[in-house]
């Protein structure tokens, strides 16, 4: 396809691997963008080709309007991830990201496409719902919860220039996540493998645990040391369950 395309905008493949037996759709949290996986992509190719999802309103999507609903980012990503159905697909989101996975794999079961496995990250289960108004902080409250959370990078932090231009993005994540509401309907016919900090501000263990209810199929739990971004310490720890769970699953 056209560099600059649509289908481009949406997914970004730093990785292009032909032969890869799998494709794995990453979806990044609330503020992040697709380059936050351009290391899953590297660990990974060539057995797993990563198709990493850039939101609008930010980096070079910047001029475009942010979503504020993760159903309407769902709708309009799986014409683009079905794109892809030519292989077998996994996807993985971290926080926000991980609500987003959970309705775009809705989306592609209903159209027939069930994935080899959903792999959720940092976010409790769709059933387990918080009141949180994050969104509707000031810019210096929004501020502060990025810095209590620690996902976003201290220079950026740092940086009051770059940081204001990033700030619309991230409040139209923070309101796509906290006004998701889970609408009640069948369990996924495909794996949940469930990955969250111990010391998650945001996400307790029975609340990640709960994610076995949304599924038919397999399911897992993997606690690991840290909190809300403990991807960030255990990255390629994660990145090599996530490889191995694929392999084998295609495989079987």
């Amino acid at each position: 396809m056209a560099r600059g395309s649509a289908a481009d905008l949406w997914i970004r493949t730093y990785h292009p691997a032909a032969t890869a037996a799998a494709k794995l759709v990453c979806l990044p949290h609330a503020g992040g963008s697709a380059s936050y996986f351009f290391p899953v992509s590297a660990r990974l190719s060539p057995a797993v080709e990563v198709l990493a999802v850039q939101y609008p309103g930010r980096q070079d999507r910047r001029g475009e309007r942010c979503l504020e609903s993760i159903a309407e980012l769902a709708d309009a990503l799986t014409p683009y991830v079905l794109a892809h159905a030519d292989r077998p697909l996994a996807l993985f989101g971290h926080s926000m990201g991980a609500s987003l996975a959970f309705e775009l794999t809705r989306r592609l079961e209903d159209r027939a496409v069930t994935p080899l496995a959903l792999f959720v990250s940092g976010r409790r289960a769709p059933s387990r719902h918080h009141v949180e108004t994050t969104h509707q902080l000031d810019d210096e409250g929004l501020l502060r919860e990025l810095r209590a959370l620690g996902g976003t990078h201290s220079s950026l932090l740092g940086n009051d220039e770059l940081i204001r231009m990033a700030l619309p993005a991230i409040r139209g994540d923070y309101t796509a996540a906290e006004t998701y509401r889970w609408v009640p309907g069948p369990p996924l016919r495909t794996p949940i493998h469930v990955h969250t900090g111990r010391a998650d501000p945001r996400v307790t263990l029975e609340e990640a645990a709960a994610w076995c209810e949304h599924t038919t199929a397999g399911f897992s739990l993997t606690p690991y040391s840290g909190g809300h971004f403990y991807l960030n310490d255990h990255a390629a720890e994660v990145t090599d369950a996530i490889g191995r769970v694929i392999t084998a699953d295609v495989a079987a």
